[in-house]
């Protein structure tokens, strides 16, 4: 009977954790330098919560992550710049000149761009992106990433409302939280 009830208990768990992690939120890791300077090149550790994106109530200026239209199997993180209706201006080819475009987002499609223009591949390369394929709205970027390990015992938490962040203190080390909704 001991048996079967630990196996539940595990099975339950496994299936909480499935649940809160596709339907309320996620931890990812960005690599890459598309969004200097609010993520890092080596790699930021975002908290990802995904119901914005099924409610509707994302607002240009969110960072989202997506699936990428190119390469779906790839989880993209970028900027959202504009919602479906809003007229965008944007520069076409920043290392070569600064000719502007200006287009009307379609229906059910959003426009997605890295805050460094000049290393990105997003909505100026592959065109509006699908509502469909966003995958959550950031609300907090944790720096270094891994600086709290398994191995820490007490861990002391300061809030700085003045600067909004967080700052985790444990022996010999600390770690950074900001949070990214303005």
């Amino acid at each position: 009977m001991g048996e079967w009830s630990s196996f539940t208990a595990v099975v339950r768990g496994l299936c909480l954790l499935y649940v809160t992690n596709k339907y309320l939120g996620t931890v990812t890791i960005t690599y890459g330098p598309s969004m200097l300077p609010t993520l890092n090149v080596t790699g930021s550790m975002l908290l990802v919560e995904r119901i914005s994106t099924r409610t509707g109530k994302l607002r240009p200026g969110d960072v989202v992550i997506f699936r990428s239209p190119e390469t779906p199997r790839k989880i993209v993180c970028k900027r959202l710049i504009g919602l479906e209706g809003d007229q965008i201006t944007y520069v076409v080819d920043p290392l070569s000149g600064d000719r502007c475009e200006t287009i009307v987002v379609p229906k059910g499609h959003v426009w997605v761009e890295g805050d460094y223009i000049y290393n990105t591949k997003d909505s100026r390369n592959f065109g509006a992106l699908p509502y469909g394929l966003l995958e959550g709205r950031a609300f907090w970027t944790v720096s270094p990433p891994f600086s709290l390990g398994f191995h820490v015992t007490s861990i002391f938490i300061i809030w700085s409302s003045f600067t909004n962040q967080l700052f985790f203190f444990s022996a010999g080390s600390y770690c950074l939280v900001k949070i990214l909704d303005p």
